[in-house]
């Protein structure tokens, strides 16, 4: 496999699905549709919206997890969730917090009225240096990245500035390609 660059697999910003930090949810929806359309076929589809400050710098990121999570404002009740989730819950448990929190009750009934009031800014998540990458670094450096850091995706910097995403996706499918072209066993 020849040596690659996080810029020639990264996808550049200005084609990635972006809003500014004061979108609604509903704006970041509508966003991230958009930008899917431009998608190629010999690419996955973005599956997180960028959060653009007012100077049209990356300060976050929306994920389908924080969109979903966004809808019902109970989760931010619950302490240490985020934390606490990586071990594991029982079924039993779950169904109990769904109980003892109130969660979901409404599930899809103000769907509309959070979508249009919850704003990007109160539900992005903001990454932190482990979810930055130079452009100019190998695709083996960020593989190790993600490895260890178990991300989905780097954001891809130029000096201090985002200039595009590294997806997870795109690696795995250079990954194997890279192994496909091995032949082996022909």
């Amino acid at each position: 496999m020849k040596s690659i660059k996080v810029k020639e697999l990264m996808v550049p910003l200005a084609d990635y699905a972006t809003v500014s930090e004061d979108a609604t949810l509903y704006q970041a929806v509508v966003a991230l549709e958009e930008a899917q359309k431009g998608v190629g076929a010999e690419r996955d589809k973005h599956r997180a919206v960028l959060v653009l400050d007012k100077s049209n710098r990356v300060v976050g990121k929306l994920s389908r997890w924080d969109v979903i999570e966004g809808l019902e404002p109970k989760y931010d009740t619950i302490k240490g969730l985020k934390e606490t989730s990586r071990y594991g819950f029982s079924p039993e448990y779950i169904k109990s917090m769904i109980e003892e929190y109130g969660l979901w009750r409404k599930p899809l009934e103000d769907l509309c009225r959070r979508a249009a009031e919850q704003k990007v800014k109160d539900i992005m998540y903001a990454p932190d240096e482990r979810e930055l990458v130079d452009e100019e670094a190998s695709l083996g450096e960020a593989i190790h990245q993600m490895v260890v850091c178990h991300h989905q995706s780097l954001l891809v910097k130029r000096g201090d500035v985002i200039v595009g995403i590294l997806r997870l996706s795109d690696v795995f499918k250079e990954v194997c390609d890279g192994i496909k072209a091995c032949k082996i066993g022909e």
